[in-house]
């Protein structure tokens, strides 16, 4: 017997014909003797329905009722999901998140998670109750409702999964699996059975939607198992585990590409100290997020600067660097939205050279031009044409064997 958390997207409840295939799988699950908690999502299109009600009702919606008013598309889905259990004859029940004692900061739209209680879900376990979990929400130290952001109900499940040491969380969606790259833009990619968790984090912060970035976080800092399914089928997904010694056989994982990205270069920046906090202190004093850094040689006391944020924050940016180019004496600031991010990721990078070379000449040889470089130790990402990016996925995963099974 295991404790199994399950979490089912927006497109797995996106109506009620959809909540009964759910409730069919929680049920089966049920019956071969494991314990059920179930998170869900709100009904696909609900959240952006919601948003657009408050839009309606306000300019500027405050973002605490903000938060109340998103939290009841989940509600609505537990609560159906429940219903449906208890007709078929199982003892079910919903929880809101702060019912699980799911306990996050205030800062509403984005909360984090501090503390998960999960008292009261392990009560109802212990009376072999299907316990159904409203994902996405929680409550901050004032009894404020908060949502985790977009995404957040994954956090939600490996968290509980994690409060509640699950043998087991599995990640219901409306693909098979994680695979080496998006099968909307390169046809041979194929799923794959097993990833690391460091893996799995560098490929959602890279341009994988599959799963949210912190809730991998939360499964790595645990140790919690994630099983990435579809709602659709009965086909095994993909693991997110541990990193072991037979995935560094795999030099490279996966190809991940992130449209999401705009350049901006500030040239002939004064190269003294301090330069840099200058720059990018206003930067992150508006929560803008950013993320590939170049500096150039120094020549005659002046530098270039080139970094990328968010294609959303771009304009708001290049605002700020009009400033900064003024508070600092540099020449000017250029911008660019017409870029991309390709990456390669893979554990097995740490112990295989030559994969920079690979990938450069790869990229060279359909005359690809890289615009900027970043490395780590399992990935290195290039900047390069947008027009150019999808191109460059489907090279680089032929150049490093993932077009077929080995």
């Amino acid at each position: 017997m295991a404790l199994i958390v399950q979490k089912f997207g927006g497109t797995s409840v996106a109506d009620i014909d959809r909540i009964r295939n759910v409730a069919n799988r929680v049920a089966q699950t049920s019956d071969q003797g494991n314990s059920v908690v179930v998170i869900l999502s709100a009904m696909a299109g609900v959240t952006d329905k919601l948003i657009s009600l408050a839009n309606q009702a306000s300019e500027n919606p405050d973002k605490r009722e903000m938060d109340v008013l998103l939290a009841t598309g989940e509600q609505t889905t537990s609560a159906l999901l429940a219903m449906m259990l208890k007709q078929m004859g199982y003892k079910a029940q919903s929880m809101l998140g702060h019912q699980a004692q799911v306990m996050t900061d205030s800062d509403y739209g984005n909360a984090r998670i501090i503390d998960i209680g999960a008292s009261r879900v392990r009560k109802l376990i212990e009376k072999d109750t299907i316990v159904v979990v409203a994902g996405f929400q929680g409550e901050d130290t004032k009894g404020n409702i908060t949502t985790l952001g977009r995404g957040g109900s994954d956090t939600s499940a490996v968290a509980i999964a994690a409060a509640l040491k699950a043998d087991t969380c599995e990640i219901y969606t409306d693909v098979n699996g994680i695979y080496t790259a998006d099968p909307n833009i390169c046809p041979k990619a194929r799923k794959l059975k097993m990833i690391s968790y460091d893996e799995m984090l560098n490929m959602a912060s890279l341009g994988a939607k599959v799963l949210q970035i912190r809730s991998v976080g939360f499964a790595k800092k645990y140790n919690i198992p994630v099983h990435v399914r579809s709602s659709f089928n009965e086909e095994e997904g993909t693991m997110v585990v541990s990193e072991d010694s037979a995935m560094e056989q795999l030099v490279v994982s996966g190809v991940t590409l992130d449209k999401d990205q705009a350049r901006i270069t500030l040239t002939k920046v004064p190269d003294q100290p301090g330069i840099a906090a200058k720059v990018f202190s206003p930067i992150a004093e508006n929560n803008i997020l950013v993320d590939m850094i170049i500096q150039n040689t120094n020549i005659a006391g002046h530098t270039d600067i080139t970094f990328t944020v968010p294609k959303a924050d771009y304009k708001r940016t290049m605002k700020l660097t009009e400033q900064i180019v003024k508070q600092t004496g540099a020449q000017e600031a250029l911008g660019d939205i017409n870029i991309a991010k390709v990456s390669v990721i893979g554990v097995g990078m740490k112990n295989h050279s030559g994969v920079a070379s690979v990938m450069f000449n790869t990229l060279a040889r359909d005359n690809i031009n890289i615009l900027m470089i970043t490395t780590s130790e399992i990935r290195i990402s290039c900047t390069v044409e947008e027009k150019y990016a999808e191109l460059a996925v489907r090279v680089l995963h032929t150049a490093f064997g993932l077009d077929t099974e080995e």
